[in-house]
């Protein structure tokens, strides 16, 4: 069976307010549109677009739950996967998101605790980890992922230094902190950072030194690395936010529209801007490291965390027949196929229930027993007992699946 789908985007104050409307064909807000949910989560769970069509279900939450072997398969009890479409106009918080062990187990102790489940301090909303990939859609996305190697940071330091001192800020000593922590460890650095007042004057004097390499690139023509133009940017969106200096810590990644990139548990990470499809774990469990006004748990971040080095964690697609790129990390229980039939059309093959998104153009879908057309902009649920889809017409398409 094939269900329209649709929801209603989320309007976090970092959202752009173009992207997703014009994306979708749909008429702007006028308010910040920073993602649109595609799956049961109870957060924003799709809406139905013709209830009377599954026995009155306003939402896709709703249907599964009345009828969990038919919107799922036998032995499924919940959508492995929540879909998102992301326009990011402003960064992110830096964030983390714990492995299955660390999950349960938080979720466990602040249910102990009684955490309400709402509450601004909770950490672990539900018991489940949230490994995520991200598909760039625009033509560039920014990001932050992932430790850097240590000889990297110490370069920017030590041109932020200069910087610093050319411009008659912040004298050598806050840098030399910075060192010393660094030599220390990451984990040892991160703590310090968060660590009240301590490191507020290295946090100071890494955005004042930002801004003049900065401007001292513009008169010179002598560039600086990308993240320091990120952390000369971020300075003045978060003034003395510990992440400004976390930020100096992490990879700066663009992707060029069509890469992806996989965040795993404990990878570090923040989004600064950019349209992408999102697909993840249904779980709502972040741990906040700045750049943000929400809550931010020093110690239980630093328990989540992978301190190690690591390249950037790009997703290369397997080729799963002529149109069709399947971007698949191992384990996670779920899969995101990149659609564009062509002339010849293509054939998708489905690991159980699905969400289909088609992004441009028209598509005529055809499965095991029914078929329907999808027009740019629109969504569709589809059964598991469809198991795969003859995709004809022109345009482009993701499906969220399960693995």
């Amino acid at each position: 069976m094939f269900l329209a789908i649709t929801n209603v985007p989320r309007d976090y104050a970092w959202g752009s307010t173009t992207a997703i409307s014009t994306l979708l064909g749909r008429k702007p807000s006028g308010r910040p549109e920073a993602e649109l949910w595609l799956g049961a989560h109870p957060g924003s769970p799709s809406v139905i677009v013709n209830p009377a069509v599954v026995d009155g279900a306003d939402t896709l939450a709703d249907w599964i739950a009345a009828q969990p072997d038919r919107t799922l398969g036998s032995g499924r009890r919940s959508l492995p996967f929540l879909m998102k479409v992301l326009a990011a106009a402003k960064p992110l918080s830096i964030q983390a998101h714990p492995t299955p062990e660390q999950a349960r187990d938080g979720f466990e102790r602040e249910n102990r605790a009684g955490v309400p489940l709402q509450a601004s301090e909770r950490n672990y909303k539900d018991p489940f980890p949230k490994p995520e990939i991200i598909f760039a859609l625009s033509d560039t996305f920014d990001a932050l992922c992932g430790f850097r190697a240590l000889a990297e940071t110490r370069a920017d330091v030590d041109v932020l230094a200069r910087a610093g001192a050319s411009a008659g800020g912040a004298g050598s000593d806050a840098f030399d902190e910075l060192r010393a922590h660094l030599a220390e460890s990451l984990e040892a650095t991160v703590a310090w950072l968060f660590d009240g007042e301590a490191a507020a004057g290295t946090v100071a004097a890494v955005g004042h030194a930002a801004t003049a390499a900065v401007a001292h690139e513009s008169e010179s023509g002598v560039p600086v690395s990308a993240t320091i133009h990120t952390i000369a940017d971020l300075a003045v969106e978060y003034p003395g936010d510990p992440g400004v200096v976390v930020a100096l810590l992490l990879n700066r990644v663009t992707l060029q529209r069509g890469e992806a990139l996989f965040l795993p548990a404990g990878n570090i990470h923040a989004y600064l801007g950019g349209l992408g499809i999102e697909l993840m774990a249904p779980s709502d469990n972040v741990l906040r490291g700045g750049l943000t006004p929400k809550h931010v748990d020093v110690p239980e971040l630093l328990r989540v965390l992978d301190f190690d080095e690591l390249p950037l964690p790009y997703l290369k697609p397997t080729e799963a027949g002529a149109g069709v790129e399947r971007f698949d990390p191992t384990g996670v229980g779920f899969a995101l196929l990149h659609v564009q039939p062509g002339e010849a059309g293509a054939v998708v093959q489905l690991g159980g229930p699905s969400i289909v998104l088609v992004t441009s153009g028209e598509l005529h879908l055809k499965g095991q027993d029914g078929n329907i057309k999808v027009g740019a902009g629109e969504a569709v649920y589809v059964t598991p007992d469809e198991w795969r889809l003859a995709v004809t017409g022109s345009g482009e398409a993701f499906v969220a699946t399960a693995a």
